[in-house]
């Protein structure tokens, strides 16, 4: 099998790219949550998968435990206290923001808490703050889950 050589003008899949000419902090908060949702998931099914040998629907259940909109709520409001005061502003930013009807199952209150999570999320990612990013799974993953 042969490696395929990746493009300079290409860069890994799963590298943040974003418009040139927009910063990071204009971009929509629905556009950061769209990623930091894509985000998020890999976060937590890496760490599920590297800490468990499960199958595959044991993981996906275990999953579940860490992505709804409930969860995300709970686990927003365990950051609230250890975030800067930009990400503070990028949290109420999509908090705030329309971002369309909350699933059947969802309470809307937490959807929305969910959205700014991802808000965050999709944030730290396209600004390259890994570091940071995974500091604040880790909690996540502490005891008081």
């Amino acid at each position: 099998m042969t490696e395929r050589a990746v493009s300079p003008a290409q860069p890994p899949v799963i590298s943040p790219v974003v418009p040139e000419d927009v910063p990071v902090h204009l971009l929509s908060p629905i556009v950061l949550a769209y990623v930091g949702d894509a985000v998020f998931e890999i976060y937590i099914r890496q760490r599920l998968v590297a800490g468990y040998n499960r199958k595959p629907h044991e993981l996906h259940r275990a999953a579940t435990g860490y992505v709804s909109a409930a969860a995300q709520a709970k686990l927003l409001q365990r950051w609230m206290p250890h975030l800067t005061e930009e990400e503070s502003d990028i949290v109420r930013r999509g908090r705030n923001t329309k971002s369309g009807q909350p699933p059947r199952n969802a309470d809307p209150g937490d959807y929305r808490h969910a959205t700014a999570l991802e808000c965050l999320v999709g944030y730290l990612y396209y600004k390259g703050e890994k570091e940071r990013l995974e500091q604040l799974i880790d909690m996540a993953f502490s005891e008081a889950h």
